[in-house]
């Protein structure tokens, strides 16, 4: 408002050469500030004056100085100084920003990022193929970030992340496996063809097998090692060459399904972890692979990975074999090795059981091994164990995961269905009862 005077109490208003009103007005700090927007009528400038009056008295403003930050700065130091983030969270957080969000709003300010800009960005990544899991990925980083920047720093006063549904992801239901399946897939992992390939002249490649113990040349050749090494998995398959068989891997995917283990878990447990006298697995730490390819020794994925987990009974006599067999007798010696005694990582592990052909020739294509935590998740849900009991076996700190698993074995609404069918067969017979 003016004074009698004609002077503002609070800022000061100006006519630019343009003819347009601007503002300027005292921050909080004691510095001016020049209003990024002009204005029409100098009503519209005064009432401008009047609201960053008002936020300034319920200490809503926001500094118009600080919001010209580029995204880009912004977000890499939003990630920097994220406190307890895993490795490999950290990884796809700066992946997410390098490749879906700096291209496109990289170099926009924080303060100049509306809802329209951020629907017109998600419109692009979808337009340009990225799928739309990946999309919810990254908007969800974006909502994250400016979530920081409006509710920590003020520098915006909301944020403009306000897409609903945009951050949900689908994901495909992952596959169940039934117990014969498992143990199928338990002993086909460790199953290998005898036979070698190599490269010959002519940019071809030659395979030899061994059949009834006799080294053989197949009479083709291959454009490629690949379709060389699949015709020799395939011939082992059909009993056309010789097969070893290393069980070493057996145990470990018995164990990762029964005992619902993650990956970095199960490749990260010692001989003194595991108690077949108490048929108990004790987690307590994981391995994490860095996209640049390190591996990190650290702490399970959430504080409740921390645990200690019953085995089947059925399966000790494997693990016992296991450990007489392929660990060393140290406390501290990996349960399940690499190839030169190191950590086992998924890439060798993929190699040495031929993972994808065993999932397919089973057809189970596209299986993980993350699957086999799943199945038996759903194992231990079927049990009938209360949501505390499932929380403490899959490592969860929440309820959502185990409550999933619950619901999903119940077959809620199929169960009611059935019950519904036995109380109208009952009523039925009955009735036909009295009619006699």
């Amino acid at each position: 408002m003016a004074n009698k005077d004609n002077h503002r109490r609070f800022g000061n208003i100006r006519k630019r050469e343009s003819g347009r009103y601007q503002i300027r007005y005292p921050a909080p700090d004691g510095r001016m500030r020049t209003g990024t927007e002009t204005y029409e009528r100098k009503s519209d400038a005064e009432r401008a004056l009047s609201l960053i009056e008002a936020q300034m008295i319920r200490g809503e403003w926001t500094d118009p100085e600080r919001g010209k930050v580029k995204l880009k700065d912004y977000a890499e130091t939003w990630i920097d100084q994220r406190p307890g983030l895993r490795p490999r969270t950290v990884d796809l957080y700066r992946w997410l920003l390098k490749k879906h969000i700096t291209p496109y709003l990289g170099n926009v300010q924080v303060a100049k990022l509306s809802t329209s800009t951020i629907r017109q960005w998600r419109a692009d990544l979808l337009g340009n193929g990225v799928s739309v899991g990946m999309a919810a990925k990254a908007y969800r980083l974006l909502r994250a970030v400016l979530m920081t920047a409006t509710e920590d720093d003020g520098i915006i006063a909301k944020n403009p992340c306000r897409i609903r549904g945009a951050g949900d992801e689908h994901a495909e239901e992952r596959p169940v496996l039934s117990v014969a399946q498992i143990f199928v897939l338990a002993d086909r992992v460790g199953r290998r063809p005898v036979g070698n390939v190599r490269k010959v002249k002519d940019r071809v490649y030659r395979l030899r097998f061994q059949r009834h113990g006799e080294m053989r040349t197949h009479p083709e050749v291959f454009l490629t090692r690949v379709e060389a090494e699949r015709a020799l998995w395939k011939m082992g398959r059909d009993g056309r060459a010789d097969v070893t068989h290393d069980r070493r891997f057996r145990a470990m995917v018995l164990l990762a399904t029964f005992a619902s283990l993650r990956w970095g878990e199960v490749s990260a447990l010692r001989r003194m972890d595991v108690d077949l006298d108490a048929r108990t697995v004790r987690v307590r730490m994981a391995y994490v692979e860095r996209s640049s390819g390190g591996l990190v020794l650290g702490p399970p994925k959430s504080k409740a990975g921390r645990r200690t987990v019953g085995i089947p009974q059925s399966i000790v006599p494997i693990l016992r074999e296991h450990m007489d067999t392929y660990v060393q007798h140290e406390p501290g010696s990996l349960m399940f090795p690499g190839a030169k005694g190191g950590p086992l990582r998924r890439s060798g592990f993929n190699s040495r059981t031929r993972w994808v052909d065993v999932v397919a020739e089973m057809g189970l294509c596209g299986l993980h091994f993350h699957d086999l935590r799943h199945t038996g998740n759903m194992l231990a849900a079927e049990s009938g164990a209360g949501l505390k009991d499932l929380m403490a076996r899959m490592g969860h700190d929440n309820v959502r995961a185990a409550m999933i698993y619950q619901h999903a074995v119940r077959g809620a609404d199929k169960t009611i269905t059935d019950a519904i069918d036995k109380q109208l067969e009952a009523h039925e017979d009955g009735g036909a009862a009295g009619a006699r």
